[in-house]
């Protein structure tokens, strides 16, 4: 039978039998011969990669809409480090992995703390 490009046989709920590019003849009346190499497909895998692309793809779009956020900030920062030490507002920004502008306002939040700064934005 010519033009057949794939022939599935389901098996179970979520089990698939998939033979790809397959040689089919016509037996009988209702009866039919397919050659081919089977591969098993599984409708939960095939979810679960769907799950994990959707999954990448939120976590993408949240590092954007965060560096938007951190540019933002960055250009509302007024330059007025308000008595807190460049180094202190440098090692922050390292640790936390962060804008100078969330540094400096967790460095004033915590009234110069570093460690409570680097807390308050990795936790």
């Amino acid at each position: 039978v010519p033009g057949v490009a794939r022939v599935c046989i389901k098996k179970s709920k979520n089990i698939l039998f998939v033979i790809s590019h397959p040689e089919v003849y016509k037996s009988a009346a209702d009866t039919y011969v397919i050659l081919g190499e089977a591969k098993i497909e599984d409708g939960t895998a095939q979810a679960a990669d769907a799950v994990k692309e959707l999954k990448a793809f939120e976590e993408k779009a949240t590092k954007v809409a965060d560096a938007k956020e951190d540019e933002e900030e960055e250009e509302a920062d007024d330059g007025d480090d308000a008595g807190l030490d460049k180094k202190d507002i440098e090692l922050v920004m390292n640790q936390a992995n962060t804008s100078r502008a969330k540094a400096k306002k967790a460095l004033a939040k915590n009234s110069g703390d570093i460690v409570a700064a680097i807390m308050e934005l990795t936790v």
